[in-house]
């Protein structure tokens, strides 16, 4: 993994629905992880301990899945994304240059995002965070991931911003369900029907967990345009044999058919 801070040369096409592609992006870490399944967590840095609990557990099950986890880094629900993902299966956006580790609080865990997972930047090293920068990381946050997960949030605060940003980039927004008086921002959203309440995680995940699957299996990934079978066999040889007796997919009219 590249542990010093590098630029990306290559077009990152989930970024796409931002307002304005960013002119410049710095990364440390592994930048194939972009190429995965990816679901944005976001929230409160004072979680309460329902939002703790529920949040680690989503994001584990998640990654477990084959989910990458997208977040801010910051305290709170962001590290908690992150620390349950596991630093190999994370990507960081930082509202700083990548050779400062900011929250202190959470230097160890950049630090092992930086060198198992993915940090991304807009600003070049040694550029302080700053209260515009936050905004600014946020909409990469928002870009990166297939949907956005608020696990909780006050009406005026940043992860609300990074919900109006999901909804002009047309992506799906789900929060948790909370008590009266609590993430009354979260719960703005599900009066007004700009969100969905995620109330079984297993169920939730279960989709992801099989778009998942496909994505990070090259084989099943080039089965999904339905090759015919010589050309699944001239490509791989071994993969046909092997995932046909397991029952993964199936020969239709001479096509392959992934079960």
């Amino acid at each position: 993994m590249i542990n010093e801070t590098m630029q990306f040369t290559e077009h990152i096409d989930a970024l796409d629905g931002m307002k304005k592609y960013p002119s410049v992006l710095y990364y440390r870490g592994n930048p194939l992880l972009l190429n995965r399944l990816k679901i944005s967590i976001v929230g409160s840095r004072r979680p309460s301990a329902y939002t703790q609990q529920i949040t680690y557990e989503l994001s584990k099950k998640l990654s477990k899945a084959g989910v990458c986890i997208v977040s801010g880094a910051a305290m709170g629900v962001d590290a908690i994304a992150h620390n349950a993902a596991g630093p190999d299966n994370t990507i960081a956006v930082m509202a700083n240059g990548l050779d400062i580790r900011y929250p202190a609080m959470n230097r160890s865990l950049i630090t092992s995002i930086e060198h198992e997972g993915l940090a991304i930047s807009q600003f070049e090293d040694a550029q302080k965070a700053a209260p515009w920068s936050f905004v600014v990381r946020n909409e990469v946050v928002v870009a990166l991931g297939d949907v956005l997960i608020v696990t909780q949030a006050d009406e005026k605060s940043g992860s609300m911003r990074s919900v109006e940003y999901a909804l002009k980039m047309g992506k799906k927004v789900y929060v948790l369900p909370q008590r009266i008086s609590e993430s009354e921002g979260t719960n703005a959203l599900l009066r007004d029907g700009k969100a969905e309440a995620i109330y079984n995680i297993d169920t939730f995940i279960a989709p992801y967990g099989q778009t998942a699957k496909h994505l990070n299996d090259p084989f099943l990934l080039f089965c999904q345009n339905s090759p015919t079978y010589e050309e699944a066999v001239k490509q791989f040889p071994q993969e046909v044999f092997q995932y046909e007796l397991e029952g993964k997919i199936d020969v239709v009219a001479g096509s392959i058919v992934v079960v």
